[in-house]
């Protein structure tokens, strides 16, 4: 026995799943994997094909795992649904809890609490089923174009529209509908596209992402040679822990998370 087994037990990695996102959570699990076996690690994949909760619970134990590691992307995956599932089996996991990854998957949801715990944040908004969308209203809103359209609930920017002019938006919006009833508008601001992981409650430094593309699209995430990752990111050291900062204070928001758990329970998420 390893010592990396006898510190993590059996992992099991949890890729595929039924979301839009499938595809790329088989990569990304497929990577994990192989990453964990030169390790020394007691891994076994596990492809879940079937977003039944019980059915899920059910390989999860027969797999005898000690430990879940979760490459699942979009639904199921990232929505809470799994990490209930997990919690219900009592295999610890990897990510973010339960509430956390509810209210972080669904953009509309996040973007209140931000808003509301005074993040800075484009303005945005919001169409719910059955709305119907007025641009004039909309633009002026949004301070004009471009715009970006967004489903609430989905990853990989699927389903994501750069739209630069009044005739495209109705387009953008029914393709964004196609993948959730609640749409995401916000305000396109043109910059340097950064971002900041939290591990455990530190801010690690700040990545630059340099896309070949018009925006970060699924193509310029998941194409290789379309998008180079700068670490450190080419800005001041004062505007890097400005980023962190916020990315800290968005990570320790709590205090919106009972009230609004319940909005954002998902259809995969028997378990509460």
């Amino acid at each position: 026995m390893t010592q990396m087994t006898e510190q993590f037990g059996r992992i099991g990695v949890l890729m595929g799943g039924v979301s839009s996102e499938r595809g790329i959570s088989l990569k990304s699990g497929k990577a994990i994997t192989e990453a964990l076996l030169r390790l020394g690690c007691d891994v076994i994949a596990l492809d879940i094909t079937d977003g039944d909760d019980e059915v899920i619970e059910s390989l999860l134990k027969d797999a005898n795992i000690d430990l879940a590691f979760i490459a699942l992307h979009g639904a199921l995956g990232e929505d809470g649904a799994i990490q209930s599932i997990l919690v219900h089996a009592n295999i610890p996991y990897t990510g973010s809890g339960i509430e956390a990854s509810r209210l972080a998957f669904n953009k509309v949801l996040a973007q209140n609490i931000f808003k509301k715990n005074g993040m800075v944040i484009p303005s945005y908004v919001t169409l719910l089923k059955g709305d119907q969308l007025h641009r004039d209203a909309v633009i002026g809103e949004l301070g004009g174009f471009p715009i970006i359209v967004k489903p609430a609930c989905e990853g990989s920017s699927i389903g994501i529209h750069l739209v630069n002019s009044k005739e495209d938006l109705n387009d953008a919006v029914e393709c964004a509908r196609q993948y959730d009833d609640t749409i995401l508008l916000e305000q396109y601001i043109k910059g340097k596209e950064l971002t900041v992981s939290i591990l455990g409650q530190e801010a690690l430094p700040v990545v630059e992402i340099c896309p070949k593309r018009d925006f970060f699209d699924f193509e310029a995430k998941y194409t290789k040679g379309m998008t180079e990752y700068i670490v450190p990111a080419g800005i001041s050291e004062s505007i890097a822990c400005e980023l962190q900062r916020a990315a800290l204070k968005a990570h320790k928001i709590r205090s919106e998370e009972r009230r609004v758990g319940k909005e954002c329970r998902s259809r995969w998420s028997p378990y509460h």
